[in-house]
């Protein structure tokens, strides 16, 4: 189908107020043939970009009163669809009006209308089925031959009956794959077990269903360890060296955590007369995985390597990951320079890109180098890093520069912290806490940073196809959102509207740094910005206040990487721009985007799998009084942070002698007793409960937490 026919038709039906006649739609969308024009009307209806009506008229969705949703929740009586619409509303489907729509499916809306329960419609159909296969928790009735019920983990507000013969051998409270459909004579969804993952009370077991669920592949083909084996038992030749830059004579050295196996990145830094130069070496992996192999291939199906408590699932081999591409120190590797020249206020006058040799003389870990960095290393750690000693230093003064610089244009400073889980020999999880990030952190990512930079802004120039990483300014419905909870926290905003500049945002989270509000406000800030993605176009990146960026530092665990390496190998190569454009062009829209879902689709996995590691954390201290601040409040009650950075929920709707009013943006009051909670106070709380299976953590107020009496 041609991609450009279907944007023919919707151009035209754009500029309309209301539904077309299909003869009329195909004489002005100017394409020629009237089965082209068929076929690409049956794909647009298909995909929900256009509805065809009676009368053969065709219109947009939105211009007919139809919108595209996606079915999010379900219970017996009801539906929740999430629409694909800017505002996003939640859309409430009566069950005799959803023609047996799931969870996942996405689904045309029709009849839309206000009600009592908000937004309401009906499926007019479905368009695209989600996933048949769900992982959930067993229930099974007392009794030796109990009937068995799945709780699916998502979607699904109730337990569905597990079909005679279906179970298995599962038991009561075991974590399953199942397959569900719609029994059209029991008018229900029913549940046939696929595979038993374990107990759904160890958060290892969870994870593992986790994986599963987001159709994350974790087990390489044997021809791809094949491919990969081959590829890093491949010697580096004299004749290889001798094509490249060789820099095996510099003092460079790499810097990771402690447990890291697969180096990507490696640094030199010198003074120079005019200022500074950086070097950024990153692993060569495009000279290994090479364009059309079964390693590409896997390479880019996963996209992103994902972490999780207990495991990493690379992106690549561990041949190639841990092994020829990983920068280990003492030996000859492959690398991709960045060599760029910056003046004494850290602005990049040069930069120039080249294929390199190059031998790291240290293997640097952060606690190391903060350690040298603050002046409390011992005698050992510093005769490790003598020979790169100078490097450091300069690279600390270097970093503290490009740091204030990216502070004055604008890039946002959002703290948003990491959780560390540290499990015992069996995987279970027996302590929490943030990550801390020190000065040797921060060096690195201004280094990352200004070469990624670098490599944009080579890109752009050379005006070939391209990779950027992009995220977009943030939208006037967010803004306005913003806008009203600093209102309601007592801060300013004027500016806090579309076109908003960073400097704008900065000042906003500066003012609330110092109040009970700066985690609200940041958090808050965060979800105003759009998500970041990559695109073929260089959109710019608002976040870091830049106007080209790309991801070309982390080719071993990001496929956009290997890609921005692949086009840029073909530049330094000397391949003509014509070339570049014509074999490139496709290849870097489709790397763009496969490589945002595949992001989207890992966040989403680490996220969940996190919440069951702190629940399973958290189930063995039931009953404990912790300290805790407010970090958000519902209708329902509030949620609180401890100082390990575990978030649980408190319900306000228990007690039936209180009559908690939330005023929807930082505050709630018991109408009854006068007492309040606000974001960011200060509350006592004990641990009521945790469930692995949902990464929920409940709290209750300990006894001596009354809350802000203002009666």
């Amino acid at each position: 189908m041609n991609y450009e026919e279907n944007e023919m038709i919707l151009d035209v039906l754009e500029q309309q107020s209301g539904p077309i006649d299909r003869t009329e739609l195909f004489r002005l969308s100017g394409i020629e043939k009237l089965d082209s024009f068929n076929r690409a009307v049956s794909l647009l209806e298909c995909e929900g970009r256009l509805v065809v009506l009676k009368r053969k008229q065709i219109a947009l969705p939105r211009t007919a009163g139809y919108v595209k949703a996606t079915i999010v929740r379900q219970n017996r009586w009801f539906s929740f669809a999430h629409s694909e619409e800017p505002d996003g509303e939640d859309i409430f489907i009566h069950a005799s009006d959803a023609r047996n729509a799931m969870p996942g499916d996405i689904v045309m809306l029709k009849n839309l209308r206000d009600s009592e329960k908000g937004p309401s419609g009906e499926v007019e159909r479905i368009l695209v089925k989600g996933s048949r296969v769900v992982t959930g928790v067993i229930e099974r009735e007392k009794g030796k031959k109990g009937q068995a019920y799945l709780q699916p983990d998502h979607g699904f507000a109730y337990s569905l009956r597990v079909v005679p013969g279906g179970e298995l051998k599962s038991k009561n409270g075991d974590k399953v794959k199942a397959a569900i459909s719609y029994n059209q004579k029991e008018k229900r969804v029913e549940a046939r077990v696929l595979h038993i993952y374990g107990r759904a009370d160890s958060a290892r077991v969870c994870a593992d269903a986790i994986i599963d669920a987001n159709g994350i592949p974790f087990k390489f083909t044997v021809a791809v360890k094949h491919e990969a084996a081959v590829k890093a038992a491949e010697p580096i030749t004299d004749e290889e060296i001798a094509r490249r830059l060789d820099l095996r004579g510099e003092a460079i050295f790499t810097i990771d955590g402690a447990d890291a196996k697969d180096l990507d990145d490696a640094v030199s830094v010198k003074k120079t007369t005019g200022g500074w130069e950086l070097g950024v070496h990153i692993a060569d992996v495009s000279h290994y995985v090479t364009e059309g192999t079964l390693l590409d291939q896997a390479a880019m199906d996963r996209g992103t390597s994902v972490y999780f408590a207990d495991r990493v699932i690379p992106m690549l081999p561990m041949e190639i990951s841990n092994g020829c591409c990983s920068l280990n120190a003492g030996v000859n590797k492959l690398t991709f320079s960045a060599i760029l020249q910056l003046d004494e206020k850290g602005e990049m006058m040069d930069y120039r890109f080249e294929k390199s040799v190059i031998n790291s003389r240290v293997r640097g870990v952060y606690s190391e180098v903060n350690a040298i960095l603050d002046g409390t290393a011992d005698d050992t750690v510093k005769e490790k890093y003598a020979p790169v000693m100078e490097s450091i230093f300069a690279g600390e003064e270097l970093a503290e520069i490009l740091k204030a610089k990216a502070k004055q244009r604008g890039e946002l400073e959002i703290d948003t912290s990491e959780l560390r889980f540290v499990l015992d020999a069996q995987g279970v999880c027996v302590d929490v806490s943030e990550r801390e990030r020190g000065k040797a952190e921060e060096l690195i990512e201004q280094f990352m940073i200004t070469a990624n930079r670098a490599a944009a802004l080579y890109a752009k120039s050379a005006l070939i196809p391209f990779v950027y990483r992009v995220h977009e300014a943030p939208e006037a419905e967010r803004l306005e959102a913003l806008s009203e909870l600093a209102v309601a926290c007592g801060f300013s905003v004027g500016r806090l509207k579309e076109g908003v500049h960073q400097t704008d945002l900065g000042e906003l989270m500066e003012k609330a740094k110092s109040t009970k509000y700066a985690r609200l406000i940041a958090n808050q800030v965060l979800r105003s910005m759009a998500k970041a993605r990559y695109d073929e176009r260089p959109l710019g990146h608002f976040g870091l206040s830049l106007q080209d960026y790309c991801h070309f530092t982390s080719p071993i665990r990001r496929y956009p990487d290997t890609s921005v390496h692949r086009i840029l190998t073909a530049l330094v190569s000397g391949q003509s721009i014509d070339e570049i454009q014509r074999k490139y062009s496709e290849f870097a829209k489709e790397s763009a985007k496969q490589s945002s879902d595949r992001e989207l689709r890992a966040v989403r996995a680490e996220r969940d799998a996190e919440k069951c590691y702190a629940a399973e954390y958290m189930s063995s201290h039931l009953g404990e009084v912790h300290p805790g601040i407010v970090s958000g409040i519902t209708n329902r009650g509030l949620f609180v942070s401890l100082a390990n950075g575990i978030e649980g929920f408190v319900s306000l709707t228990d007690d039936e002698h209180a009559f908690f009013e939330f005023d929807g943006t930082a505050s709630t009051r018991d109408r009854r007793s006068g007492a309040s909670y606000s974001i960011g106070d200060n509350v006592v709380i004990q641990v009521a409960g945790a469930s692995v299976p949902t990464g929920t953590i409940d709290f209750t107020f300990a006894k001596t937490n009354t809350g802000s009496d203002e009666s």
